[in-house]
């Protein structure tokens, strides 16, 4: 071997370490941190996803659900961990997949004891124990989502809506052997009761121990703590907690905070949260807000809009292309009678298909198709735009452009065939073009083109609803 080819080897070799480090750990991306990085590779995450009780619901076939995600090329799932539940008759779910019909059918951090008087039939629990039977079970989930390179979002608290929540809680002291939570349902998440505070802290700690291997989590603290009294300090409690329990472990995993409904401006975020998740954000004004925090602002959950698939095939578009890296909507599809998301006669107030799905993964293989974690917000490069429509541009500017049009859609409003134009300012270069259907993934229109520099005008082809615009220096 000659000097000249071992230094080319040694280069080489070097790179790949440097490129793509042994820790393959979700996290953000080093470059750009509005985006994540999975196994040495920039990520978006697009989901679309059952309402988050595939470990807590025995009835549930995990496997055909994570097949479902994988074989539509979606790479997320939320998971609540099972401290909470809801019941049959919550929110207007049908076959709620978080509403276990039977004691028999729920499983979750603890071991029942062999005293009757849970208020959900069974009996009490005893918050001393683990259920080792949930620990397999959660970890087997994680275990074949990292197969599929699927992402799970493992939340592990959630507010109680009501008082019927707060009834069937295993930390409410009528359902468990140890006394623990005689209080309120507004007063568990807020460091004001010892008891539940050690618990809830105990169960942090073995949740993250756990699945301390796990290279495709991350940990949310709580989900909708602007709902049923969750205090800021008790979540900042609970990062310490997940922080302190992994500083000897080999993994560090990245810590989302959900912050609201909708769109805010974060306000002095802890330093230890690497994700910002929003709910129903729509249009995706958190993003603009929240930019400047460096981090990943994601939209983790949207629906209760109605039923009809342009609803979430937009609201996902308009979100990533505002320059977005999570986005996933509750798929009610999903139930434990229909695993692989087959169900279409709910009445759910939300949505959710195997055609929503299938579209969804066009836009997150249309992300893909770009270097993005060169691109950001670019709105200002739109200098003209037909009536009716709105359109919104992540680029790397002379580079890479990746504009997406869309009708405001409302629930049950019938579309019509439309033809636009929009005019962009590009520098001088040379270019290629290509108008994607969002609902099929074909081409419909497209070419190469000289430009001197200045604005240029693009004729779309006609469309429904909304469509997609790639521009490509060459």
């Amino acid at each position: 071997m000659s000097n000249n080819y071992g230094f080319l080897l040694l280069s080489f070799v070097f790179f790949c370490v440097s490129a793509f480090p042994a820790n393959r750990v979700l996290a953000l991306h080093p470059e750009n941190p509005h985006y994540f990085v999975f196994r040495g590779k920039p990520l978006v995450i697009v989901g679309s996803g059952e309402h988050y009780g595939a470990v807590l619901n025995l009835d549930f076939d995990y496997i055909a659900y994570l097949d479902e995600l994988q074989a539509n090329g979606l790479n997320h799932t939320r998971l609540f961990s099972g401290v909470y539940r809801e019941i049959p008759t919550s929110f207007g779910i049908t076959d709620n997949t978080l509403a276990p019909l039977s004691p028999d059918s729920y499983i979750c951090p603890w071991v029942r004891s062999n005293v009757p008087g849970a208020s959900d039939g069974g009996n009490k629990f005893d918050l001393t124990k683990w259920n080792e039977a949930y620990f397999k079970r959660l970890k087997d989930f994680i275990k074949q989502a990292s197969k599929r390179e699927i992402i799970v979002e493992v939340n592990l608290f959630c507010p109680f809506y009501d008082e019927s929540l707060w009834k069937v809680s295993p930390m409410n002291a009528q359902n468990n052997i140890n006394g623990v939570g005689n209080c309120p349902a507004n007063e568990v998440y807020t460091l004001k009761h010892p008891d539940l505070t050690v618990v809830q802290e105990a169960f942090t700690k073995k949740i993250v121990q756990e699945l301390r291997d796990a290279d495709n989590i991350y940990y949310e603290v709580c989900n909708e703590p602007y709902f049923g009294g969750v205090t800021m300090d008790w979540q900042k409690h609970i990062i310490k907690v997940i922080g302190e329990t992994e500083k000897n472990l080999p993994n560090k995993h990245l810590v989302s905070l959900n912050i609201a409904n909708g769109s805010v401006k974060v306000e002095n975020p802890p330093s230890e949260v690497s994700i910002f998740n929003f709910h129903y954000c729509y249009p995706p004004d958190a993003v603009a807000m929240n930019y400047h925090l460096n981090k990943v602002i994601g939209e983790n959950e949207t629906g209760f809009r109605g039923k009809d698939d342009v609803l979430y095939r937009t609201e996902g578009w308009d979100f990533i292309i505002a320059g977005g890296a999570l986005y996933s909507n509750l798929d009610y599809s999903f139930t434990y009678k229909h695993p692989k998301g087959t169900f279409l006669d709910y009445q759910s107030p939300g949505g959710g298909s195997p055609t929503l799905r299938r579209q969804l993964k066009i836009l997150k293989d249309f992300i893909h198709g770009f270097h993005f974690v060169r691109m950001a917000p670019a709105n200002e490069v739109i200098k003209s735009l037909s009536d009716e429509v709105r359109a919104r541009v992540l680029a790397e500017k002379g580079k890479q452009y990746a504009i997406y049009i869309h009708e405001p859609p409302q629930a049950g409003k019938k579309s019509k065939d439309r033809q636009v134009e929009i005019t962009i300012e590009l520098p001088a270069g040379t270019y290629s073009y290509e108008w994607v259907n969002t609902k099929t993934g074909e081409i419909n229109k497209g070419g190469k083109f000289r430009h001197t520099g200045g604005t240029r005008t693009f004729p779309s082809p006609i469309f429904k609803e909304d469509i997609a615009l790639r521009i490509v220096a060459r």
